[in-house]
């Protein structure tokens, strides 16, 4: 049996011999693991003889299999066959808010605004104190900031809105000028179909000495426009931001659907203007903000935001 054995191994050409062969040997109804279970039937005295010396056998095959094994696969050795079908290498795709992403900033490039980013982690200055919220503003309250700890008297958050770069951008430039913030945000909240603890926004600013909402209705037309392709109907109705006055919500609609609310916006505040150190007689302007996330669902259907972090690779191969 060793002689057959050894013989069968070194003759095979290709790792699938091999492999044959240590199932013939080896395997649970293998030639060798067949006669190691017979030795209990023999007598004590051949046992102590028999046993040791299948035992031996059966290592010295396993042996010889790993070695005949790496001499196919081993570096240097491995073996190619030319005439195989390729692998077909899968094709990636890019995340839905990625794509979004930078529809919103070609679109808002070509209508001449300037795309900036900021921190995530913010000051309590910037996120709160000089865009007009002040301490006992429900927008502080514990349940709706991530505050950071230990980061001293200037209480560091995770940014709630991407509003904060408006007064990091107005501090260091001059008006006029129009700029779009996007990035993430971040929220302490229950996370639903419609809610996340982190989520994606643009925000947008624009200020000059004649700034008006006519140019913000012209700008919100044109995007929505270019973003979804479709005939859109257009709601502005009054609403309530401390950073704006006066302040709107703006709803879409496609042909007789249901009302779509995709924006807050408004004149900025003139206490606003005033923490930058713009005199609020000589430039006016509007900002807004939108959730990426939510033009992402309108835009491709996605019923629940939760599929946006869910890493299911199933759900960004659909885009």
């Amino acid at each position: 049996m060793r002689e057959k054995a050894l013989k069968e191994i070194e003759s095979a050409n290709s790792l699938e011999k091999v492999e044959e062969a240590r199932v013939k040997y080896l395997g649970r109804s293998g030639e060798v693991s067949g006669f190691l279970r017979t030795i209990k039937d023999l007598p004590v005295e051949e046992r102590k003889t028999v046993g040791p010396e299948a035992n031996a056998l059966r290592k010295e095959l396993e042996e010889k299999i790993a070695e005949k094994k790496e001499s196919f696969s081993g570096s240097g050795k491995k073996t190619f066959d030319a005439t195989k079908p390729g692998k077909r290498t899968g094709r990636g795709h890019l995340h839905p808010l990625t794509i979004v992403d930078r529809d919103v900033r070609r679109i808002f490039s070509s209508l001449n605004f300037s795309v900036v980013e900021g921190p995530e982690m913010e000051t309590e200055y910037y996120n709160f104190d000089a865009l007009n919220i002040p301490g006992d503003h429900p927008a502080r309250d514990m349940w709706d900031t991530l505050w950071v700890k230990g980061s001293g008297e200037s209480r560091h958050l995770m940014r709630t809105h991407t509003s904060p770069m408006q007064i990091r951008y107005m501090e260091s430039h001059k008006a006029p000028f129009q700029i779009i913030v996007p990035g993430r945000t971040f929220r302490y909240e229950a996370t639903d179909a419609s809610h996340e603890i982190n989520f994606y926004q643009v925000e947008g600013l624009m200020v000059g000495p004649d700034v008006t909402l006519a140019n913000f209705k012209f700008i919100v037309e044109e995007f929505f426009g270019k973003f979804f392709r479709k005939d859109i109907e257009f709601r502005f109705r009054p609403s309530y931001f401390p950073f704006v006055e006066p302040g709107v919500e703006v709803d879409i609609r496609f042909g007789d659907g249901k009302w779509l609310e995709v924006m807050g916006a408004g004149m900025v505040h003139r206490n606003v203007f005033k923490s930058v150190k713009y005199d609020p007689e000589e430039v006016q302007g509007f900002a807004f903000g939108m959730g990426l996330d939510r033009l992402a669902m309108i835009k491709y259907g996605i019923p629940d935001i939760r599929m946006f972090y869910s890493g299911d690779v199933r759900f960004v191969d659909q885009f």
